[in-house]
């Protein structure tokens, strides 16, 4: 008979286009000025690889996988041993992008400047199906998460989509853009979907400047069958829609040390929150307490778990 233990399905993200995340820290960024560093940092990153970290940072069994360049691995390596996330990268020829991000503390903001890296194609695609068809079992939370490389076709995140959902994953999708449109005009659609405010009038293709227009657009995905729809809304929280009332949650201001990675942070909440079984208003406190959380550290990580439960119990919450 099995342990509870045993039956803990680890979470698997998908990180098709990953990044070393290289932070450099500056007093007052001037465009057209010298400037001196105050700090430099680099960490492995992308999208569903600092997912897979906080999640490890939460005690959450992970398996990360994507497509990964060969040449400069080891800082990913490196941080999939110490947090003892499961490595099932693909390995392709040529190195992983680095982004370049400039920390402005006078600003609190980042720029970001993101370089190119690797192009991959179909093949390279369906090793990564491979990949999931020997890791998802039914029930299996995966994400799918980030950008997509050269070379693949903007309906990449359909087609794995299409294939967990009939393997019986519960796909949550953290895109944008055309992978993002591809993805929602498909017939078989995620179970959640996280973008911002920009990401979300991108995908409508207007601008959405009041609160009740991201509350009808984040409702009409909901209705088109994504069942929890998550905008980001920054230092404002975010809006949770799902059956029954809409949310909108928020904890007060905090001083971050970095903002890098707090989207990827709150996604870590939201599937932390699914996996525990989470109502809605679970989801919200915890999704935005990681997000919090995760302002008050540099790179993909989280204080302690009584930290982040602190945070949630602080979450004002109302309904829409």
């Amino acid at each position: 008979m099995s342990t509870p233990e045993e039956d803990i399905r680890p979470v698997v993200t998908v990180t098709l286009n990953p990044a070393i995340d290289q932070t450099i820290t500056v007093e007052a960024l001037r465009p057209g000025h010298v400037h001196r560093a105050s700090a430099v940092r680099r960490n492995a990153g992308g999208k569903g690889v600092n997912v897979a970290s906080c999640l490890a940072d939460w005690g959450t069994p992970v398996v990360a996988t994507g497509l990964l360049g060969s040449g400069n691995a080891a800082a990913f390596e490196a941080l999939f041993a110490a947090k003892g996330i499961a490595d099932r990268f693909v390995r392709l020829p040529g190195e992983t992008r680095v982004n370049v991000k400039i920390a402005d503390l006078a600003a609190a903001d980042t720029t970001d400047l993101n370089l190119p890296g690797l192009t991959a194609d179909t093949d390279a695609l369906d090793r990564v199906r491979r990949t999931l068809r020997e890791l998802v079992l039914p029930g299996t939370p995966v994400l799918l998460a980030g950008s997509l490389p050269d070379g693949l076709p903007a309906d990449s995140y359909a087609t794995l989509t299409a294939d967990l959902r009939a393997q019986g994953a519960r796909v949550v999708l953290d895109s944008s853009g055309p992978p993002l449109a591809a993805a929602l005009a498909a017939p078989d659609l995620p179970f959640c979907i996280k973008p911002n405010r920009h990401e979300l009038e991108a995908w409508a293709g207007a601008p959405l400047p009041a609160p009740a227009d991201l509350l009808e657009a984040a409702r009409g995905l909901h209705r088109s069958g994504v069942a929890v729809v998550v905008v980001s809304l920054g230092a404002d929280g975010a809006l949770f829609v799902a059956d029954g009332p809409a949310l909108h949650a928020r904890l007060p201001a905090v001083n971050a040390l970095s903002t890098v990675g707090a989207g990827d942070a709150m996604v870590a909440g939201l599937i932390a929150a699914f996996g525990a079984d989470a109502p809605l208003d679970g989801v919200a406190r915890l999704s935005v307490a990681f997000a919090t959380a995760k302002l008050g550290c540099f790179g993909p990580n989280l204080p302690g778990a009584d930290a982040v439960r602190a945070l949630a119990g602080q979450v004002e919450l109302s309904t829409l």
